[in-house]
């Protein structure tokens, strides 16, 4: 697919806006905040990918999407954990009543050692990956996901998009509910040991956009393949054209290890 440079809007994708009912949960902690974008083009995240999926939130408004990957541990994008703000993770209960407070202060967290803050403006080379640990399980409606140890999707290949806040661009009312998209794998660039790159069919828009920075795509057995953390949109549009995300695989060493000194493992699959 050819990517007409001139035209296309990149952006990390943390929402400068909250979903309705942890902008009022943040509010009343940190800071005051409204609704968020997340998935646009999709459709209601299910089962397990629902159960995966969280928000994490930073002091100042910024929200990002998070992925469970052991019962207390959360994987994210780097850059959703900005140094010297504070960090909460929103986990609602289905029966939880509409903008009450479900905020969890992490007990730990560490970021990548190879990510930098604005590669993508500086042209830099950096892993966007961050974990979370919490300090308790969160409830039964909540599980880990199964990350793929194999090689990556190549082009052409589907891969779906996980993550949580608006729908629809620019409307708030779209917002609070995990959303997915299916989207094929391209190499604008060649293939890459870092970075995936995915795009949805021609003349369509769909795909990541602000919000979903941390959350996941995924290959057709619903492991994770990669964390979300920059999009493309074409024209006037923050996003649709191209989701990209960072590789989890060539990171398992930094990903258990860290699991590992917090006394926690991480499910990982061939497939």
């Amino acid at each position: 697919m050819k990517l007409p440079r001139d035209r296309i809007r990149r952006h990390n994708l943390i929402g400068r806006e909250l979903a309705t009912g942890a902008a009022m949960a943040l509010a009343a902690l940190l800071s005051t905040a409204q609704p968020a974008l997340a998935v646009v083009g999709g459709n209601p995240a299910e089962g397990a990918m629902r159960q995966s999926l969280v928000m994490v939130l930073a002091e100042g408004g910024a929200a990002c999407t998070g992925v469970l990957v052991a019962p207390q541990v959360v994987l994210t994008a780097g850059h959703c954990l900005p140094r010297g703000r504070q960090i909460r993770v929103y986990a609602p209960t289905p029966d939880a009543a509409p903008g009450s407070p479900h905020l969890i202060a992490p007990r730990a967290s560490a970021v990548h050692p190879a990510y930098v803050p604005n590669a993508a403006g500086t042209r830099r080379r950096s892993v966007d990956l961050a974990l979370i640990q919490l300090p308790e399980t969160l409830p039964a409606n909540y599980g880990p996901t199964t990350l793929a140890s194999g090689e990556a999707p190549g082009a052409g290949e589907a891969v779906v998009v996980a993550g949580d806040g608006l729908a629809e661009e620019g409307k708030g009312s779209s917002s609070g509910k995990p959303r997915i998209a299916t989207l094929r794998v391209i190499e604008p660039y060649g293939r890459s040991t870092i970075l995936l790159w995915a795009a949805p069919a021609e003349g369509v828009r769909a795909g990541a956009c602000e919000g979903d920075s941390g959350g996941g795509m995924l290959n057709g057995g619903a492991a994770l393949i990669a964390v979300i953390a920059f999009a493309e949109g074409a024209g006037n549009a923050r996003c649709g054209k191209l989701t990209q995300g960072v590789l989890v695989a060539p990171q398992r060493a930094f990903i258990d290890a860290t699991l590992a000194k917090w006394g926690a493992a991480a499910r990982w699959t061939e497939r």
